[in-house]
């Protein structure tokens, strides 16, 4: 087994927590779909409720838009379904030219199950410059199209 010490230059590289970019500040925000109960600001900003929820079934898309092009290094997401067995699989991907071409960083599927597995929590290390676009699309159940779409938590740093 390989080992190494971190040295305490590398353990202030990685971001903190109060790193996250400020979404509400930096970004608008597209989506295909939002329960009114649910809005897309209680994934995004940090205190704001339990996650954003789709108002429709099947795939759905939120996107962030930056004016100013931003460089990445971390995105985390959260993803809680305590209901339902389903599949659900994920594509992040990001743009450098205002959505005229993508690049996918992940995709991604997860099984929930009630009984055993009710949470995906995911934190993809990126190195991206310039991104003026970042999204999400949610296919929420690959078997099952009456499926609705949700998302606990997206942050970025």
């Amino acid at each position: 087994m390989r080992k190494r010490l971190i040295h305490a230059d590398q353990q202030a590289a990685l971001p903190a927590a109060d790193d996250w970019l400020p979404l509400d500040e930096l970004a608008e925000v597209e989506i295909s779909s939002e329960d009114a109960g649910c809005p897309i600001e209680s994934a995004l900003l940090p205190a704001a409720g339990a996650g954003w929820r789709a108002a429709v079934p099947g795939k759905q898309t939120i996107r962030l838009l930056f004016p100013q092009p931003q460089a990445l290094r971390r995105i985390h997401l959260s993803f809680v379904e305590t209901a339902v067995q389903r599949t659900q699989e994920y594509l992040l991907r990001w743009s450098a030219d205002g959505g005229q071409s993508f690049r996918d960083i992940v995709r991604q599927q997860w099984n929930f199950n009630p009984q055993a597995s009710i949470s995906q929590t995911e934190e993809h290390r990126v190195d991206l410059a310039g991104v003026t676009v970042l999204e999400l699309i949610i296919v929420p159940d690959i078997g099952n199209e009456h499926a609705i779409a949700s998302l606990a938590q997206l942050r970025i740093a």
